[in-house]
Order: structure tokens, then C-alpha cells, then sequence
């Protein structure tokens, strides 16, 4: 498939888990990705995967939290691919604790990375995207925006993701640019499997209860994903914009 041929993405966070997935997905339909983690090195393992199935990357290191590190970030992908016609906001972390428990320095780090770093990322790419009157934004929200205990933080980070992706899309429509997010359910990463381990659950059998919880009867995977931002970040979905859409399997917690 080459619905990207020509194009160039950036995903950030795509060191593993779904934004090495998503990366692969672009990079696999011919786009040329900018992989975007906290250090190059990290970024190192996805680039070198995309490489080995033919394809085109490139490894950015960035504090996707901070401006200059963001700018620093799209420059060096502008002048290694030439544009950008898609950016995948992936970044995230949690620091899950109970709200009487919570420290400041755990509510400002989510917040950072989760939501900050889309805002920032996407003002910084719509520079691009404006004056090529084309462009795609999807950025990962959550289930967890609806609220979920001991998440505070999170959950507030992934709501905000959903608010900044309506009003994005409203202001930049016009200029050719489609915004929307994807919100999963239970997938099976690294991130969820820690999750399961500080709650005292084994990750397998986490993952098995969550599947007798979700009317697919399977927990979701980094490829299920990977599937939809593609969808959304491709033409055929130009008329959707301003929608989060939700990918979990049926589930309604």
C-alpha cells in the first residue's frame, strides 16, 4: 500500500509501544517518518525496524515538553525530508496516584508531556501545514478522559486532548487541515503491564480480565492503533475533523 507515498510524518513518544507502531504503519504505506523520543538513541530501535521492512526514517531526540526542543525537533526533520504533511501526537507518561497522594511534580509532568507537548508540536507544525494549505494532526486521548481512579492527572491531560483537538480543528479547517484524535481502550503495552503490576496483578492475567470486560472478548494491541490514526491521517478520511474517536473494542468503561 502507499497511501503516504510522497508524504512525511512525524510521531512522537515512538521510541515503542503504539507510537512505534504508528511510525511503522506510515513509514510501511511510504511515508518518510521523523521519529520523535527523548534522545535519539531511543528513537534508534523503531528507525532501524522501519529500515529493515524498506522504508524511510529518521531519529530525533527531543523534550517534546519544551519549545525549543520542539522546534529544534520539526527543523531537523524539515531539512532532512524537505516538509511535513502529518504529525502524530503520541507522547505520554503516567504518574498514577490518588489525588491525596499526588505530588505537583506529578501533576506537571503528565500535563506536560501529554498535553503541553500537543499543544506545542501542533502550533509548531501548522506553520507548515498553512502554507501548503494541507496538513494532518492526530493525537492520542484516552478512555481515561472520562475519569479513572488514582488518574487524576492523566485523565485531565487526555481530556484535554479531546478540547484541544475541536478547537484545533475549527481554527486550522480552513486552511486545509484535519484534526482529529484517537481515544484507545485497554492495549497491551509496556506502559499498561506497569499499570497491572502496581495495582498487584500479574500483566497476563490484567490483560485477560480486561478481555472478559470488553464485548470483543480481546484487549486492544498497538497495531489496532497504528490502523486508525493511519485512517485518519490519509485522505480518504478528509471530511472527518474535530471527532475523537474511540477504539476499545466495545467496551464502555
Amino acid at each position: 500500500m502507499s497511501r503516504f507515498e510522497g508524504k512525511v510524518a512525524i510521531v512522537t513518544g515512538a521510541a515503542q509501544g503504539i507510537g512505534a507502531a504508528i511510525a511503522r504503519r506510515l513509514a510501511n504505506e511510504g511515508a518518510k517518518v521523523g521519529v520523535v523520543d527523548l534522545t535519539a538513541d531511543r528513537a534508534q530501535g523503531t528507525v532501524d525496524q522501519i529500515v529493515k521492512d524498506g522504508g524511510e526514517a529518521f531519529a530525533v531526540g527531543a523534550d517534546v515538553s519544551k519549545t525549543a526542543d520542539v522546534q529544534a525537533a520539526v527543523a531537523a526533520v524539515v531539512e532532512e525530508f524537505g516538509r511535513i504533511d502529518i504529525l502524530v501526537n503520541n507522547a505520554g507518561i503516567t504518574r498514577d496516584n490518588l489525588l491525596f497522594k499526588m505530588t505537583d511534580e506529578d501533576w506537571d509532568s503528565v500535563i506536560a508531556v501529554n498535553l503541553r507537548s500537543a499543544f506545542l508540536m501542533s502550533r509548531e507544525c501548522q506553520k507548515h501545514f498553512v502554507a501548503q494549505k494541507y496538513g494532518k494532526i492526530v493525537s492520542l486521548s484516552s478512555r481515561s478522559a472520562l475519569g479513572n481512579r488514582g488518574q487524576a492527572n492523566y485523565s485531565a491531560s487526555k481530556a484535554g486532548i479531546m478540547g484541544l483537538t475541536s478547537t484545533l480543528a475549527i481554527e486550522l479547517g480552513p486552511f486545509g487541515i484535519n484534526v482529529n484524535a484517537v481515544a484507545p481502550g485497554y492495549i497491551a503495552t509496556d506502559m499498561t503491564d506497569a499499570t497491572a503490576r502496581r495495582v498487584g496483578f500479574e500483566p497476563e492475567k490484567f490483560r485477560e480480565a480486561a478481555a472478559q470486560m470488553t464485548p470483543v472478548r480481546r484487549v486492544g494491541t498497538p497495531e489496532d492503533i497504528a490502523a486508525t490514526v493511519a485512517f485518519l491521517a490519509a485522505d480518504e478520511s478528509s471530511f472527518i475533523s474535530g471527532q475523537t474517536i474511540h477504539v476499545n473494542g466495545g467496551a464502555d468503561r
